[in-house]
């Protein structure tokens, strides 16, 4: 494994993950209307580059093809066309959500793209603060979480999803898939596993087995202070600050993940 460490995220961290939350929604609105729809609505996600968090390829009305990329890194969001044109928005100009996304609508709608988009996912008056120190952080956190996700992700047999950020809740996560099915509503199922990263507030690694067999589950010993959460939502937590600026770090998520794996996966197969 590559030696680097997860980077402690800046105390004014917070409303600078707000703005790219609401940003990431409104980028998301683009990818849904436009992009090559997903069963598993994979196709609005943004995946994790050493350029930044990048949309689906989308088609151009006029021929050729479009990606949307949030670029931690110099700040703004651009749109890269495979004809070399590029066009971009920066973040750091405090606009709201609303704001944000109606320039974002009206930049694509100069390549020819129009529609009803999902404005409700980002639309907020409230004035929006960015800085580029704590966004430069998280990206860097971000990619070394992604890494150690592919890891972990990589040793698994079976059906696996990629690992994506969705702008909907703003985490970074993937899934497996279990053998067995499961009735929700009108439809059948398979039972799955999320292993992700969540930032907000005391940011956490969190894994879902899904269905929850909280006789099976529960009491299992996990590693490195990880804990199983049964109060809102079912499954288990490691407290990121148990493993930032840790050298043994990422080795002690890849614990985590294979110990929450090694618990859950019987419970999922059929």
């Amino acid at each position: 494994m590559p030696e680097f460490q997860f980077p402690t995220l800046p105390e004014n961290w917070e409303p600078t993950r707000a703005t790219l939350h609401v940003y990431a929604n409104a980028v998301g609105v683009i990818p849904r209307l436009h992009a090559i729809a997903h069963p598993k609505w994979w196709h609005i996600s943004l995946e994790v580059r050493p350029d930044g968090l990048v949309t689906d390829t989308m088609p151009l009305p006029r021929g050729g093809t479009f990606q949307i990329r949030m670029d931690l890194r110099s700040h703004e969001v651009a749109i890269d066309t495979s004809t070399g044109a590029t066009k971009s928005i920066p973040m750091t100009e405090g606009l709201t959500g609303t704001e944000f996304g109606n320039r974002l609508i009206a930049t694509v709608a100069e390549l020819g793209l129009d529609g009803d988009y999902v404005r409700e996912k980002f639309e907020s008056d409230e004035a929006r603060e960015y800085d580029p120190t704590a966004a430069k952080v998280f990206f860097d956190a971000l990619v070394g979480v992604g890494y150690v996700l592919e890891q972990h992700r990589s040793g698994l047999e079976g059906r696996v999803g990629p690992v994506q950020v969705w702008p909907h809740g703003f985490d970074l996560a993937f899934e497996w898939y279990g053998t067995r099915t499961e009735t929700h509503g009108d439809e059948e199922l398979p039972s799955q596993l999320n292993l992700g990263w969540y930032p907000a507030g005391d940011a956490y690694f969190y894994s879902n087995p899904w269905p929850f067999d909280a006789d099976a589950l529960v009491g299992v010993e996990l590693p490195h202070g990880a804990v199983w959460h049964t109060e809102g939502w079912e499954g288990t937590m490691l407290p990121y600050s148990a493993v930032a600026d840790d050298a043994e770090g990422p080795r002690k998520v890849l614990e985590y993940a294979k110990a929450v794996f090694d618990a859950a996966a019987p419970t999922l197969t059929a």
